[in-house]
């Protein structure tokens, strides 16, 4: 088994490893524990060897929203189609942050990609946490903030692309509300790192409006930096593994005209703690 980091701070590429093997298991854990983000390449993999792979992590956190692999209803399907324009999660969030216990992470396999394009970005919130002053850090540790899912897939998005093809819906699930600390330690590792994303954040508490959008929007700006980055460029049968407690992500949409289809499994996390 052969680990690449991808950049200085993040991820991870690793060429000779076989999801299917349980021997494989113990190191590709503890490189996921390592650089938050693994990239497992060439792999050959059926939906059920993907389920089983992610049950040794963890029970699967079934998507109430995704349109779901018909064989495999805890799989969901992530599927952009070449005459649609808009991709599924293009904006840097968080998966699963609106529940009451975050998801742990997610694992993605890639059945079709277009030739070029359709990258995926992620970054540390370890990395954009430690890169804060004293003193700014100092004044996140104590706060906390709200998450909600019904303003990205509620009903006042049943007009968006995604949910009139199918690829989204179940609107009327879309009622979750989570508290949880602006800045939390790691389950895993002990790291403090940023909780809060773009998409499923709403307000931090105990600031006005004023307050609450400013400092979310510097903490945006500052975790955007490339410093704290990396890039996964996708093959057919790679799979990525994120850690949601530790990272953000995003979809890059530059591959209009051609199709582009993912199996997504989600993994029950923990509670998190300041």
């Amino acid at each position: 088994m052969d680990i690449r980091p991808l950049t200085g701070g993040l991820g991870a590429e690793i060429h000779g490893a076989d999801i299917r093997n349980a021997e494989d298991f113990d190191a590709i854990h503890e490189a996921f524990a390592t650089y938050s983000v693994i990239v497992l390449r060439d792999q050959i993999a059926s939906p059920d060897d993907h389920l089983a792979f992610a049950r040794r992590f963890g029970p699967i956190n079934v998507n109430r929203f995704f349109k779901p692999v018909e064989s495999h209803p805890e799989i969901a399907m992530v599927l952009k189609e070449k005459d649609q324009k808009e991709a599924v999660g293009e904006g840097w969030h968080t998966d699963h942050s609106y529940d009451q216990v975050p998801a742990m992470g997610s694992i993605l396999h890639a059945i079709e990609m277009p030739p070029f394009g359709g990258d995926t970005l992620f970054v540390s919130m370890g990395a954009a946490y430690d890169a804060l002053s004293p003193t700014m850090r100092g004044f996140l540790d104590d706060l906390h903030a709200i998450h909600s899912s019904r303003h990205v897939f509620g009903a006042s998005v049943q007009d968006s692309e995604a949910a009139k093809s199918g690829r989204l819906g179940n609107a009327e699930a879309a009622t979750q509300d989570a508290r949880h600390p602006v800045v939390i330690t790691h389950p895993m590792s002990g790291r403090r790192g940023l909780f809060v994303n773009p998409v499923f954040t709403t307000h931090i508490e105990d600031l006005t409006p004023d307050e609450s959008d400013a400092i979310l929007a510097m903490l945006y700006d500052h975790c955007k930096q490339p410093e704290f980055q990396c890039r996964v460029r996708w093959q057919a049968g790679d799979i990525t593994m994120w850690d949601n407690r530790a990272t953000w992500h995003k979809a890059i949409n530059d591959y209009h005209g051609f199709r582009r289809l993912m199996h997504r499994i989600t993994v029950d996390g923990v509670a998190l703690t300041p």
